[in-house]
């Protein structure tokens, strides 16, 4: 038999069939095989049964980054490409800035109880290295978290939870949580759950452009009127 020999489908389908029909009237096995793995090993030039150790282990390998992947999901700071309204990580684009007295942070995956203590506690250090940067630095302290949920397909209750939470540890360090972009899922969720109640509507953006133009007039509005950031309420979603 040679490699990439053609072969008819069809045909080796009903021989299987017409052999478990035939043998489930004398109580035999059913007649099955693992044909896709077989055909992979065949064209891959395996001689030996060890192949099938060694695809075990590729399998589980894969595995493993999967759920590595959905238990630790991808965060990012944001930063302004210089001269236009975009945002990216900076650390992909080195020529992205940060905003001054402003933290964007960027969730790429859905929140849900695999992964949703995790984001909580990745946030937490997020904040924790971006206020120690600015004390070495010098620049403005840090006064907004601006989460940009425009990669959160979904989230669960676990997750409402986790974001519940990590709108506690954001306020006990005095600063104002805002989010960027969550989908319409994610807000019918957030509203059921009474969130968008508990972070105010008026700190709901559609981009993240708005929230940071947002934070920007109240940083510098704040400064000389204290009472503007508790009298102003816009609602932007």
């Amino acid at each position: 038999m040679f490699k990439n020999y053609q072969t008819d489908g069809n045909k080796e389908m009903i021989a299987l069939g017409m052999m478990n029909m035939v043998g489930s009237c004398t109580s035999c096995y059913v007649t099955t095989g693992p044909f896709s793995r077989s055909a992979v090993n065949f064209n891959a030039g395996c001689k030996t049964a060890v192949s099938n150790i060694v695809m075990a282990m590729a399998v589980l390998i894969s595995l493993l980054r999967v759920l590595l992947f959905v238990a630790r999901p991808r965060t990012f700071v944001l930063g302004n490409i210089p001269n236009s309204a975009t945002y990216r990580s900076i650390h992909q684009y080195p020529v992205a800035n940060n905003v001054p007295g402003v933290l964007i942070l960027q969730i790429d995956a859905p929140i849900y109880f695999a992964n949703a203590s995790y984001l909580r506690e990745r946030i937490s250090r997020w904040i924790d290295e971006e206020e120690d940067r600015l004390k070495v630095s010098g620049e403005t302290s840090l006064q907004y978290v601006i989460l940009d949920m425009s990669c959160v397909g979904s989230i669960d209750t676990s997750g409402i939870s986790r974001l519940e939470e990590v709108k506690k540890i954001v306020d006990r360090r005095g600063l104002k949580l805002v989010l960027a972009n969550p989908g319409s899922e994610v807000m019918k969720k957030l509203d059921m759950s009474k969130f968008i109640e508990n972070i105010g509507q008026e700190w709901i953006y559609l981009t993240v452009q708005e929230a940071v133009a947002r934070c920007n007039f109240m940083l510098h509005t704040c400064k000389s009127n204290p009472e503007v950031e508790h009298n102003s309420k816009d609602n932007n979603v």
